[in-house]
């Protein structure tokens, strides 16, 4: 009964859900991006074995994610 309950409701929202997605990308993009800096500026550069920069990888990866969750929504 649970699944039902949830999965009706996923169908009802899903809508709903890829129109906030859509409509604040570049926001959450923006939040992350600030997070991973955050994040960068924690770690030393000594505990890296390679210098990457957290926040440019860090936002393609949230673009990858957010991505397949649209795409998840659209298909299914």
């Amino acid at each position: 009964m649970r699944r039902l309950i949830r999965d009706n409701f996923l169908r009802l929202a899903k809508g709903d859900l890829l129109s906030f997605l859509e409509e604040h990308e570049d926001e959450l993009v923006q939040i992350f991006r600030e997070e991973m800096s955050s994040l960068d500026s924690r770690l030393s550069e000594e505990q890296l074995f390679v210098d990457i920069r957290m926040a440019p990888l860090g936002e393609e990866l949230l673009r990858a994610v957010l991505a397949t969750i649209k795409r998840f929504l659209r298909e299914y």
